[in-house]
């Protein structure tokens, strides 16, 4: 009963100043809504980078010029590399070197816009094989054919186009057979791709695909490659596979021993733990820097509820007269605080929940990525009991002092 009493008495006494209690517990929930925002976001965007992930199957793995960057300086030279050459998947391809590949699939990324008549559009020109996007991703065209061999090795001009960019130059028109400009040169369009979406962190709606000895012949002027996908012949096999990719890749660029690689060998597992451990390290830090600005709120508390115990002074000493102890007068604010940062933590939740669904909903409708809505519940408990215990330690100091108020003393205060 004493509980229920104290608990009815720190009720009333947050609702006699609602405006300043109001702005109390909004510090609260300001820095728990930052948490749930981050926490939310972040598992949204894990399980859509894993989702993206999943789109490169089990049995391929990525090898991508540069090594791994350790600084910014070196992401830079990561990007701009080009040490990945038909060299390097000929020598992939044979089986005394990596016996598990299957096939090693090259991407040579192309900037610029496409055009046709007076209509034109910025898409993603990428050279490639067919079957990566046939066999690998399980793409096919909606309309006319994807180009094959023949059309690599001749340096053929076709190009096979998603749907945007079908709709952006051609509108309700089919673009079948037209030939639309890249950097001043003609591409027969032989293929059109159907709305497709988000496919292994590639828009294909926005794809313009072409031969990739085209690319690097008639448009780049280089022999590397941006990037090349190597498919092994079961995924058991992928991490011994990874080992001999990695081998003969330092033997074909003549590496001595020691020496760093200048290339760098990515399984769906490997990339699916980078992603976790950078989102991990991001909200660690973002959640460290929210809980500073948790303690600070705290802090407000305690110099609100030391105005309360001294506006309420009298009221103490009356409590005291008719036999309350000191036990239950600290109990009361104890309460009161805990109340206070308990309703703020609540409703930091609901409020984090609700940017964050809404952020996700524009990043749907601005991006049309796959993305999820996602709301930790370890988070958003952990959370609401951090902002219960920031109001135990900084309602303590006040809840004592009132506690210890003599009834005389307090009964005199005017």
């Amino acid at each position: 009963m004493r509980i229920l009493n104290s608990f009815e008495l720190a009720v009333h006494g947050l609702k006699t100043k609602p405006s300043r209690t109001f702005l109390t517990l909004l510090g609260v929930a300001i820095g728990v809504a930052a948490v749930i925002i981050v926490a939310s976001l972040g598992a949204g965007t894990q399980a859509l980078v894993l989702d993206e992930i999943s789109g490169l199957g089990a049995d391929i793995m990525a090898v991508q010029p540069g090594g791994e960057p350790e600084s910014l300086a070196d992401i830079t030279n990561v990007l701009f590399a080009e040490n990945l050459t038909q060299e390097d998947i000929d020598a992939i391809l044979r089986k005394e070197n990596v016996p598990h590949a299957v096939s090693a699939s090259p991407f040579v990324m192309v900037s610029g816009a496409v055009s046709y008549g007076n209509e034109s559009y910025v898409p993603q020109i990428i050279g490639a094989e067919a079957e990566t996007y046939t066999d690998i991703f399980d793409i096919y065209p909606s309309e006319g054919i994807m180009f094959g061999e023949d059309a690599i090795k001749e340096k053929s001009s076709v190009a096979v186009i998603g749907y945007t960019v079908q709709t952006e130059l051609f509108g309700q028109m089919s673009g079948l057979g037209e030939r639309i400009t890249i950097k001043g040169r003609k591409f027969r369009v032989v293929g059109v791709l159907p709305k497709t979406g988000q496919v292994a962190f590639n828009d294909v709606d926005t794809l313009v695909l072409i031969p990739y000895t085209t690319a690097q012949t008639y448009l780049t002027g280089t022999s590397h490659f941006n990037e090349f996908l190597v498919r092994v012949d079961d995924p058991a096999n992928l991490a011994r596979t990874e080992k001999d990719v990695e081998l003969t890749l330092r033997e074909t660029h003549e590496l001595e021993e020691g020496e760093e690689n200048d290339f760098a060998v990515r399984t769906p597992a490997a990339m699916a733990e980078q992603v976790g451990t950078i989102l991990l390290s991001l909200t660690l830090f973002l959640s460290a820097v929210v809980a500073v600005a948790l303690v600070v709120g705290g802090i407000g508390i305690m110099n609100m509820m030391l105005i309360s115990v001294t506006e309420r002074t009298r009221e103490i000493g009356l409590r005291k007269a008719v036999g309350a102890t000191d036990a239950d007068v600290l109990g009361q604010f104890l309460i009161e605080a805990m109340l206070l940062t308990f309703l703020g933590g609540a409703l930091g939740i609901l409020f984090g929940a609700l940017v964050s669904y809404l952020a996700g909903l524009g990043i749907v409708r601005f991006t049309e990525l796959n993305w999820t809505f996602q709301l930790p519940f370890s988070t958003s408990l952990g959370a609401l009991v951090f902002s219960v215990v920031i109001g135990l330690v900084f309602g303590m100091y006040p809840a004592r002092k009132a506690s210890k108020k003599s009834p005389m003393e307090a009964l005199r205060y005017e």
